[in-house]
């Protein structure tokens, strides 16, 4: 029995272990994200990346994994949405205002939820919700706010993506839909509604780039940001709660800024550091209110999105 408590305990650790590896990916994803647009048109880019991923994940659409096409298509224009307004904002912010911005899918998500599902959030939910705004407000300027395009695109991609959360619970509620199979087909999907828009501009898209740092960084967020954050995030949910493994992963904005400062040079003033941790705080907390909520089909949908009880995806 003494055996068998340890060996929990230590698999406990592993698990947590490992989601701490997976936050620090996705942190890292911003700024390798905007090192990859030096390179190549958004479009492009993530035509390549997404690309990749349904190839590699096209042997999961058999058998049972069949069931990902119906949901997976209506999803997977979504996700095109998200990652459209995610890409070209991290493009036009900072990866540190990129990471904290986009956590605030979390506290939108209730929101969507009344929105969707009519299901009112509680009191303590709209101060977080309070909260995340003022982190906001500091984050982009305080009293000389500058919310810059790429601010209000990753703003509006936050709520695409808690839109993604509601929709998925709705469309996967009574199919045991296979996770890598959903995000063969969203990845499909995104592949190619960029191709088709970036082919459709004038002059096209450009030769795919020569640069070895681009292929770098886009492997880096098909095998790692995706994949091995995809397969790690349902092994840790086999031997964790849905919630212990959202709050580890909610310190994947402080990984981001942490980050972009040394890998980027970025650099967040101290107005700008209270404000991405009041909105971690918010998000957090959110987090914490809705740990009592029964757990939701466990689908997932590409880049660390968390199954649908657990609201997370990131950029990379």
């Amino acid at each position: 029995m003494h055996n068998l408590s340890g060996m929990a305990r230590r698999n406990l650790w592993l698990a947590d272990a490992m989601l701490l590896v997976v936050a620090i990916i996705w942190g890292s994803s911003y700024a390798v994200a905007k090192q990859a647009l030096w390179f190549y048109p958004v479009l492009g880019f993530l035509a390549i990346r997404f690309g990749l991923t349904f190839i590699l994940l096209l042997p999961q659409l058999r058998g049972e994994g069949l069931r990902a096409i119906r949901p997976g298509l209506p999803l997977g224009l979504v996700m095109l949405c998200i990652f459209l307004c995610e890409t070209w904002g991290v493009m036009l912010t900072t990866a540190s205002n990129a990471a904290f911005l986009i956590s605030l899918c979390v506290v939108f998500t209730p929101f969507v939820e009344w929105a969707m599902l009519r299901q009112r959030p509680s009191n303590l939910l709209f101060g977080a919700c309070g909260l995340s705004l003022v982190g906001v407000w500091l984050l982009t300027g305080g009293m000389a706010i500058s919310l810059n395009l790429g601010d209000g695109l990753m703003l509006a991609a936050a709520l695409f993506r808690a839109v993604l959360v509601c929709l998925t619970r709705r469309l996967t509620a009574n199919l045991d839909v296979p996770p890598l199979a959903l995000t063969a087909v969203q990845s499909g999907v995104v592949a190619s509604g960029c191709l088709v828009l970036g082919l459709s501009l004038p002059g096209g898209l450009p030769a795919l780039p020569q640069s070895p740092a681009f292929w770098a960084a886009t492997l880096y967020l098909v095998g790692f940001a995706t994949l091995f954050a995809l397969y790690v995030q349902n092994l840790a949910l086999g031997r964790t709660s849905a919630t212990r493994v959202s709050l580890l992963m909610g310190s994947e904005p402080l990984f981001g800024a942490l980050i972009a400062g040394l890998w980027l040079g970025e650099r967040l003033g101290m107005q700008g550091w209270i404000g991405g941790l009041l909105i971690m705080i918010a998000t957090l907390g959110t987090l914490w209110l809705s740990r009592s909520d029964s757990p939701a089909p466990r689908s997932s949908t590409v880049d660390g999105a968390l199954p649908a009880g657990t609201d997370r995806q990131t950029v990379g």
